[in-house]
């Protein structure tokens, strides 16, 4: 899509519509939607909006170049589009239109006069992919705010589908996950659970299995580096010996997403570490294809990493009998993995219920930020923000760039150019045209957006980009350099691929050995210690009001006072 300069002077006049993306009206859980994130459904092509069932694909066979290129940059499409959605102001006795995107009104310049919105690039209009341009300097605290919003996720009504699905499942088990598989997936199974060591090695080009083969041992071996061979052992006091000890989760259960794209990468970025932690218990969920079977790339990398059983289900019905546990599907401690909308709400609503199971982390919609300078290609640049783009329609896409003389037109231009080779190019570009660009005066600049932003994927291309690691608190995944890009970490690198979106990079990290383990503490003192440290524990217990505490204590000291006068 075109993208055009805005001249505003105050956005204070502007009512703040909150960008919100448009669930279908599904009821009933989908297997997943196939990205690293939460998908969202949009209506478009890829749906059938008149029942629950997903498409058999999520884009034609064939999308003509001309399609995307009316997608991309249209600017009659656009003016007709902006038309339906703008918010018209007085501005210093001028009519400025403003055009919202998604529910959203994009920033304005200053209160010091209409001027033009973007200041990046010496044209009046950027073209390309939909990347609304702003110079950062120009943005105020809530414009700013708006840019690093998320589109809002309305889960009542989700919950409202996935809930029952949840309850009947725990109510019937292998029943109601089998009526629920030929419901949403289109084939009735016999059997939804297998050992893995029953099936057979699945069939596969030597050069994919070779492929696999060597994400395996870069996974394997960057995680492994992570096991702590020593337990933490600290002597706090003498006489008083702390220790903190690792144990692994008994039993986990990996969501592995299969609707739009099979990805037998999540399946070793998550039963690699779960086999190394030591997991007994590992359940792989994945949806059967329609003659009832497993992919095979699949199936090949949960047998090599070490899975122990197979459930051949996927959406929310999944999802509650790992968690319930059913005749025939082991109960699980933890559920990990990426999912759709129904997946997410099932694991949330579960976590909180009698299953007494956690999760990784919340999940949205897969997304990326790029810092690019003068010196970036944009075929590469370019070739990034389409890796992330091409996860799903509400994938979300940013571009940083750094200096007022990087050719955004150029990168935009490139963009149109490899989207159009893509055969998920609609889905390409409808991520794209809800994306922008930023552009910040400097990477101290750039590296404090991008800590603002949080995103799931941050790659740093620049020359320099290991300088500027120490300045990147808040990402999923960093990607440094100019032979970095992101697919690296996507599959084979041997960094993990399940990280948090949405913001959560601020508190959350991505999966890691650590995501299968747990810790307990551990303290033994002699009597010399308690000798020392229990006139401290007693009072503090007596501060608080709790005599059992101190006399637990005083009872120990009383003992040893009467030993020591014998």
């Amino acid at each position: 899509m075109m993208c055009s300069q805005y001249c505003l002077s105050d956005l204070q006049q502007l009512t703040s519509v909150r960008c919100s993306a448009r669930l279908l009206g599904n009821k009933g859980a989908e297997s997943d939607a196939g990205c690293s994130g939460l998908c969202l459904s949009f209506r478009c092509a890829a749906w059938n909006v008149t029942s629950s069932k997903r498409s058999e694909c999520c884009v034609p066979a064939a999308v003509h170049a001309d399609r995307v290129r009316h997608s991309l940059s249209s600017s009659t499409f656009l003016e007709q589009r902006w038309r339906r959605q703008s918010t018209s102001i007085e501005l210093n006795r001028r009519r400025v239109t403003l055009p919202t995107h998604q529910g959203r009104a994009p920033p304005s310049a200053r209160k010091n006069g209409v001027r033009a919105q973007s200041t990046a690039v010496n044209q009046t209009e950027t073209v390309g992919m939909g990347l609304r341009t702003y110079q950062l300097t120009d943005l105020s605290s809530s414009e700013l705010q708006r840019l690093l919003a998320r589109p809002r996720i309305n889960f009542d009504a989700i919950f409202g589908s996935v809930l029952p699905i949840v309850e009947d499942v725990r109510a019937r088990g292998d029943s109601a996950v089998q009526d629920f598989t030929e419901k949403f997936d289109g084939v009735r199974l016999e059997q939804i659970v297998e050992r893995i060591d029953d099936i057979e090695d699945p069939e596969l080009d030597a050069d994919v299995a070779a492929a696999f083969d060597v994400a395996f041992e870069n996974i394997k071996r960057f995680h492994t580096a992570q096991k702590k061979t020593q337990p933490l052992e600290v002597e706090t006091m003498p006489g008083v010996v702390c220790k903190r000890v690792t144990r692994p989760i008994e039993s986990v259960g990996l969501y592995i997403p299969g609707g739009t794209a099979v990805l037998p990468s999540t399946a070793l970025m998550l039963a690699v570490p779960a086999g190394i932690a030591g997991c007994r218990t590992i359940v792989v969920a994945t949806p059967p294809r329609k003659d009832g079977s497993i992919a095979p790339e699949v199936l090949y990398c949960a047998k090599k990493a070490g899975a122990t059983h197979v459930l051949k289900a996927g959406g929310a019905q999944a999802v509650a009998a790992m968690a319930w546990g059913t005749a025939t599907c082991p109960k699980v401690d933890k559920i990990l993995g990426p999912g759709n909308q129904y997946v997410t709400a099932a694991k949330m609503a579960l976590q909180n219920s009698e299953a007494m199971v956690s999760i990784d982390m919340p999940a949205g919609p897969s997304e990326v930020l790029v810092i690019a300078d003068k010196g970036a290609s944009h075929v590469h640049v370019a070739s990034d923000l389409l890796s992330q783009a091409e996860h799903g329609p509400d994938s979300q896409v940013v571009l940083v760039v750094v200096g007022k003389d990087v050719d955004v037109a150029g990168i935009e231009q490139e963009v149109i150019k490899q989207c159009e080779a893509l055969p998920r190019a609609e889905i390409a570009a409808k991520a794209l045209s809800h994306s922008y660009c930023v552009v910040a005066d400097s990477m101290e600049e750039a590296c404090k957006f991008s800590n603002m932003y949080a995103p799931e994927h941050l790659i740093v291309n620049t020359d320099d980009a290991e300088e500027w690691l120490p300045h990147l608190d808040n990402a999923g995944s960093v990607f440094l350099g100019r032979w970095t890009p992101e697919s690296v970490g996507d599959y084979a690198s041997g960094t993990n691929h399940v990280l948090p979106t949405y913001g959560y990079a601020r508190m959350y990290g991505g999966v890691s050995l650590d995501s299968f383990v747990k810790y307990m503490t551990v303290q033994m003192l002699s009597q010399d210690g308690l000798k020392a440290l229990g006139p401290s524990v007693a009072k503090m217990a007596e501060v608080e009001g709790l005599s059992a505490h101190q006399r637990a204590v005083t009872l120990r000291l009383a003992s040893i006072a009467s030993v020591a006068s014998k």
